[in-house]
């Protein structure tokens, strides 16, 4: 299944999306203190790839609009030759909303839209499932993460192979997690619409817009929107989960559905020159791009997160940016990740000018939020105060392995005896819902197969588990992790519904049988 989800199905993971740090005397970040401190962050990124950390990694710093240091590391896919450099083309998974956050900042600046313009106004045919969030809601609301859409809303239908239109068509079906701006819930689509919504008075689609407003002005001629451009570059990253410890690029990602929200690539370099901009208020060499005003309401927190796990700082959220008061002051960042392995960050201490922004290819890892707090450490401090990429790795083998192992001892084993399963013709048939669309169970040979998504785009083998519940296995990363599809048998001995755990995370995974 749909793989690559930027912090998808664990919704809590937004939280990583910045690494902050606490209140510092502006006077102990000097050039040279920034000096040392490069030269150690070069010694613990050589020695995480040499540890087998990552495959690859690139780094870039900025420092009083000066690219001050630019480097990869590793190699762009495990076990072959070419190496990672500053021009290695990743993909930045949710890295894309700040960058997102700042085209839109650039649409405003430019009169074009108003943080402020409401959906309805500029997308009158999107919905949401109640009527009066749908009447107020704006751009600003979708950017923040407060519009009450649960923050998986979406990513299961791309994940069943539907299109950005279709997907976003489909959000009125899916009930509020929160009342309209009570709650913060990190969701993907909510501002792909924001973005495309703000995009459309332009009559330019989204990934033209990006191009115009960000890329060309700041020579980022490495960086798309769309999935068909990064894979025409050959300086391009693999991406690398681990199966039996060993880093492997198994799975390719095509995000091109949420591209606003996940689907830009870019590189080290690139990137740094939207730092510059970013840490200059708009200003690039010497040209106001931005108006300060516009580019000014995406660091302003809005919604809380909860607390940073590492370093139990408020985390808040503002428009396509983490904001948090930490260890060392005030800072702004984001992360991103695919399931299928990419990890990115970025972290910019405003009032220091300084910026930091690691892209990597594999997932789940620590290392770009370890390198970044010990850079961080070193500049304040001079000294690291601990293992930063321990303490990362050890919080996301907290996050994600308790949930691989619930699932399989759900079923480990089905009830001795099992109650046999009826026949294939009571399961084989058309089921439909509004959300899902149609979905087709089939015989092939002894097994059943499902088949959902547009034109029955992925396909799952079933296996029987007890009675009326088989199990299938739809995560190509996890494939050992299963996850049930149950029927409801009718008065008739057919199956009057069907019940698709994989995709049933916002109750929206039962489908009624259509016909006979």
């Amino acid at each position: 299944m749909g793989l690559g989800r930027n912090f998808r199905r664990w919704g809590m993971w937004a939280f990583i999306a910045v690494l902050v740090l606490s209140p510092h005397a502006a006077s102990a970040v000097t050039p040279e203190r920034i000096t040392a401190a490069l030269s150690k962050l070069e010694l613990l990124a050589e020695g995480v790839v040499a540890d087998g950390g990552v495959p690859g990694l690139a780094i870039g710093v900025v420092h009083d609009d000066k690219v001050v240091f630019l480097k990869g590391f590793g190699h762009r896919e495990a076990g072959k030759p070419e190496t990672v450099d500053a021009d290695t083309v990743f993909q930045i998974a949710s890295l894309s909303k700040p960058v997102s956050a700042t085209i839109v900042a650039a649409l405003v600046s430019d009169e074009i839209v108003s943080w402020d313009a409401k959906i309805t106004d500029l997308d009158p045919a999107f919905r949401l499932s109640e009527p009066y969030p749908t009447s107020e809601l704006t751009v600003r609301d979708l950017f923040s993460h407060r519009s009450g859409l649960p923050g998986t809303a979406g990513d299961d239908l791309e994940d069943i192979g539907y299109e950005r239109a279709e997907i976003l068509r489909r959000l009125r079906f899916v009930s509020p997690s929160s009342s309209f701006r009570a709650g913060y819930s990190y969701s993907n689509f909510g501002l792909t619409e924001g973005a495309v919504a703000a995009a459309r008075p332009t009559g330019k689609p989204w990934e033209e817009v990006a191009e115009e407003k960000l890329y060309r002005p700041l020579g980022m001629a490495s960086t798309s929107s769309r999935y068909a451009d990064f894979i025409k570059h050959a300086n391009r990253a693999a991406l690398h989960v681990k199966i039996d410890g060993v880093w492997t690029a198994k799975v390719k990602r095509d995000p091109d559905a949420q591209a606003p929200a996940g689907g830009v690539s870019s590189t080290a370099r690139d990137l740094s020159q939207w730092v510059r901009l970013v840490l200059g208020n708009g200003v690039y060499a010497g040209e106001t791009l931005i108006k300060a005003d516009a580019l000014d309401q995406t660091h302003v927190p809005l919604m809380t997160r909860g607390k940073n796990p590492i370093s139990g700082s408020e985390s808040f959220y503002g428009l396509g940016w983490n904001v948090e008061f930490g260890r060392h002051g005030l800072s702004w960042g984001h992360a991103g990740a695919f399931s299928v392995g990419a990890r990115t960050l970025v972290t910019l201490f405003p009032e220091e000018k300084l910026g930091i922004l690691i892209v990597a290819n594999a997932f789940s890892t620590g290392v770009p939020e370890g390198l970044s707090d010990s850079f961080a450490d070193l500049v304040f401090d001079g000294t690291v105060e601990k293992d930063w990429v321990k303490a990362w790795d050890d919080t996301y083998a907290g996050l994600f392995g308790p949930a691989v192992a619930a699932a399989k001892a759900t079923y480990a084993a089905p009830p001795s005896p099992a109650r046999p399963a009826g026949p294939a013709s009571a399961y084989a048939g058309r089921y439909f819902n509004d959300f899902i669309g149609d979905a087709v169970v089939s015989s092939a040979g002894d097994a059943l197969v499902l088949k959902v998504g547009p034109a029955g785009a992925r396909s799952y083998s079933l296996t029987h588990f007890d009675g009326d519940l088989f199990l299938t296995f739809p995560d190509a990363e996890t494939p050992d992790r299963p996850s049930g599809v149950g029927f409801d048998i009718g008065p008739d001995g057919k199956a009057s519904a069907m019940t698709v755990e994989f995709l049933d995370g916002n109750h929206l995974g039962t489908l009624a049988r259509v016909g006979d």
